[in-house]
């Protein structure tokens, strides 16, 4: 035993010895070169000779009076290049997948790391083939697109390859066949569409293989269970469909198991009580149906089970003693009836409990409040009374969700900073908000909208806070307009309460305002001219308040504005011609992240409530950041419309309505190609309906009722429909199909009298004479007496009766 312990102490110092005389050697000269050629590529044009020390990334190292083997983020082993760790090197530099070239001259690569640099273009297939010897390859985060190269499923000896967080686009392509040796294969957020070839099951070394994200389709392939290795499967995020495999229990070595986020249908298969060393189960946001089985709960090593979102149905006549550990639970939407379950009030690891969304009745349950878990979620449920003081007081209280309940009472006072997300809109919570509301560091997102929550001094935020996202609307506050709020405020909404009082100025010190919402309040004073220091404002809804004076001729320097309702005030003067460049009005934006996108569970923002067809309307977040709309009605505006809001391309709703506005309606709004609702009704306009108005192809509602408006009605593809006469009506002199009275350019003018025709005298001839001869005659009578003669007439009356249909 001596002796083998001293031989493998030998081995050991030849070991350490082999490896530092590793480093002495010299690398060959056509890799040493390329390397350089990689650097110069790279940095080339930002090196100059009094640059030498410049930093760059570890690059720096990299000159030809040193061995390459000795340069940082190179590894060697003999005299040959066997890795490169080039991990977010170069992010700024935008560089196209050209630079890599230099690269694929090194032959000798064992592994390959260009993650995080930002890499444009499609992936170099026909290089990376040069590299035959990779056995690890990560390309995530970047911005490669097109499709995934076929040449890169030839590398044999591959083990990992990581492509996540690109543009890749197009179907997974069925040679993966071709890297049996792969034991991780990532390929999350990107492109990828159509169906999981079924010759992913050749690839029995595979330990990992996730690909969220993506728009993968159709049934999960039988093949899949061939992957007996397989630990990590993780194909959430897609549109996978049909049943889970029956027999998915025999990846018995799968510890991870998500396949949320598809639209799967079916039981949870009964063989999943095979997988032991099972830890997280998530098939949330599915179509899955049937009862919930008791045997998950048999799974020791489980801690995170997540089935919510699915029409998944809880037996609540059944009592279980879990044999796990959870520290994640979602029973979202699973017919969870009366009280909240006991046995949850045993799981002395929980960290995550959501279940909205059910039946849930009574009390919040007191070992819950004391129990510090960091998120709860019981929206959408039947729950009473008041909460108790101890949950104020958690240290690791994240996120609280109680929003659509029959809470009651007043907040007690709270004595945490962790709390991130509190949301507890729609309740019968009353009494004024405790100030130390706002001693709450860590708030980020604030709903306590639809309750009775009352008096007339709202806490101040300071301007170190971090809330981003405030909505107290539908209350009974009082007082001056609230502004003492965080520098990072991106929304706030305080309508429909008691706010009286000029717009605060210090408005403007919120930088990243975009959504101020302000309706149904009793503001006065004037128009303030700090909007147009707003310069991330989107949405701007001040409707009926008692706002007067002019609208500011620098508001079209908020050139995000996509909704300006001011309708409803006192606001005179001309509508500035500036309006028309509000770029937000003109360009349609992409939509961005939902606030469920954002904290990753369900979050809703009500609905922005606007003027839609005479009728309020809400407009949901993600299509507030589509919609655009410009409300000015019910004011004091005067003078002509500007033409220049004809160029606010997308534009859905323009409401001018009910002002004292005059002139013609300009002819430029024939360019508002994406309007649906035009409303110019109750002003003074005259002259003719522009005829452009026939491009509208979008418009569905239109109002230019009370006006003195006269000429003929355009026609057009969608003009043509718009036949409510109530649309014209009380004005000058309308004509058109639309409202069935003709315009006098579209009568033709009557021709001559048209003669009587007469009975002729002598048709009793051809009773007595015979057929023959008096057809003969009676033709020749009518001839004599002009019967055919009327024919021309009768034809052009014909012609004119078909002008006036």
């Amino acid at each position: 035993m001596a002796t083998l312990s001293l031989l493998s102490k030998s081995y050991y110092i030849v070991f350490v010895l082999s490896l530092s005389f590793i480093g002495s050697f010299p690398c060959l000269d056509d890799q040493r070169e390329a390397l350089l050629e990689l650097k110069d590529l790279l940095f080339g044009e930002f090196m100059t000779d009094n640059s030498t020390d410049m930093f760059v990334g570890g690059l720096e190292t990299w000159n030809s009076s040193s061995e390459c083997c000795q340069w940082a983020l190179v590894e060697c082993n003999s005299q040959q290049v066997t890795g490169l760790n080039l991990y977010s090197v170069f992010p700024t530099l935008g560089k196209t997948s050209t630079v890599l070239a230099p690269i694929f001259r090194i032959k000798t690569l064992l592994s390959l790391d260009i993650s995080y640099n930002s890499i444009q273009g499609e992936i170099p297939g026909i290089g990376l083939r040069n590299l035959s010897e990779l056995v690890y390859l990560d390309m995530r985060g970047n911005s490669f697109n097109g499709s995934i190269p076929l040449q890169l499923f030839h590398l044999a000896n591959l083990e990992f390859l990581d492509l996540s967080d690109n543009m890749i686009e197009g179907v997974l392509p069925n040679v993966v066949v071709g890297l049996k040796s792969l034991k991780q294969l990532s390929l999350d957020a990107n492109f990828i569409h159509g169906e999981l070839p079924e010759e992913i099951g050749n690839l029995i070394e595979l330990k990992k293989f996730t690909v969220p994200g993506n728009q993968i389709s159709g049934r999960i392939p039988l093949s899949i269970l061939q992957l007996r290795k397989l630990e990590v499967l993780n194909l959430q995020n897609n549109s996978f469909s049909l049943e889970i495999p029956a027999d998915i229990g025999s990846l018995v070595n799968l510890t991870t198991l998500d396949l949320s986020k598809n639209r799967l249908s079916g039981e949870i298969p009964s063989s999943i009580r095979k997988m032991r060393k099972l830890e997280t189960l998530q098939l949330e946001n599915n179509m899955l149906s049937g009862e919930i089985p008791t045997w998950l709960f048999d799974l020791k090593e489980m801690k995170k089970l997540q089935l919510g979102g699915n029409k998944l149905a809880w037996n609540n006549n059944l009592s279980i003693e879990p044999k796990c550990k959870l520290s994640s639970l979602s029973l979202r939407s699973c017919s969870v009836k009366g009280q909240i379950p006991s046995w949850i009030s045993n799981q002395t690891d929980l960290i995550y409990l959501d279940l909205s969304e059910n039946d849930l009745e009574g009390d919040f349950p007191q070992w819950l409040a004391e129990r510090n878990l960091g998120t709860i979620i019981l929206s959408d449920n039947k729950l009473t009374g008041s909460l108790p003081s101890q949950l104020f007081q958690s240290r690791n209280l994240s996120v609280l969700a109680l929003s659509r309940n029959n809470f009651s009472g007043e907040l007690p006072e709270i004595n945490t900073t962790s709390i991130m997300v509190l949301l507890l809109s729609e309740n019968n919570f009353s009494g004024p908000l405790p100030k130390s509301i706002s001693n709450i560091h860590r708030l980020l997102l604030l709903d306590l909208s639809k309750n009775s929550f009352s008096g007339n001094e709202f806490p101040a935020f300071g301007p170190g806070s971090l809330i981003a996202f405030v909505d107290v609307s539908s209350n009974n506050f009082s007082g001056k307009v609230p502004s003492d709020f965080g520098l990072f405020t991106v929304m706030l909404s305080l309508s429909q309460n008691g706010f009286y009082g000029p717009l605060p100025e210090n408005f403007s010190n919120l930088i990243m305002l975009e959504h101020l919402d302000l309706h149904d309040n009793n503001i006065s004073g004037e128009f303030p001219a700090f909007f147009s220091q707003m310069s991330s404002l989107q949405v701007l809804n001040l409707r009926n308040n008692s706002i007067k004076g002019s609208i500011s001729n620098d508001l079209s320097s908020v050139s995000s504005l996509r909704i300006l309702d001011l309708s409803n005030n006192y606001l005179k003067g001309e509508i500035p011609q500036s309006l028309g460049n509000l770029t937000g009005m003109i360009e349609t934006p992409d939509a961005p992240l939902t606030l469920s996108e954002i904290f990753n569970f369900p979050v809703e923002i009500h609905d922005l409530i606007v003027n839609w067809k005479k009728a309020k309307q809400g407009l949901s977040i993600r299509n507030r950041d589509i919609y655009t709309f410009l409300d000015l009605s019910k004011n004091r505006l005067s003078g002509e419309i500007p033409h220049s809001l004809g160029g606010l391309k997308s534009l859905k709703l323009l409401n001018l309505s009910f002002n004292k506005l005059s002139g013609k309606i300009p002819i430029s709004f024939g360019d508002l190609e994406s309007v649906e609702t035009l409303d110019l009704s109750h002003n003074s306009l005259d002259g003719e309906i522009p005829g452009t108005f026939s491009k509208l192809l979008e418009l569905n509602y239109l109002d230019l009722s009370n006006n003195k408006l006269g000429g003929k009605i355009p026609g057009g593809p969608q003009m043509d429909t718009l036949v409510d006469p109530k649309m014209y009506a009380n004005n000058s002199g309308l004509c058109g199909v639309q409202i069935e009275v003709p315009c006098e350019e579209d009568l033709v003018p009557p021709g001559p009298p048209l003669r009587k025709k007469q009975e002729p005298m002598f048709s009793w001839i051809a009773t007595g004479v015979g057929y023959s001869v008096g057809f003969l005659s009676s033709t020749a009578v009518m001839y004599v007496l002009g019967y055919f003669n009327t024919a021309p007439a009768y034809h052009h009356r014909g012609r004119r009766r078909s002008s006036l249909r």
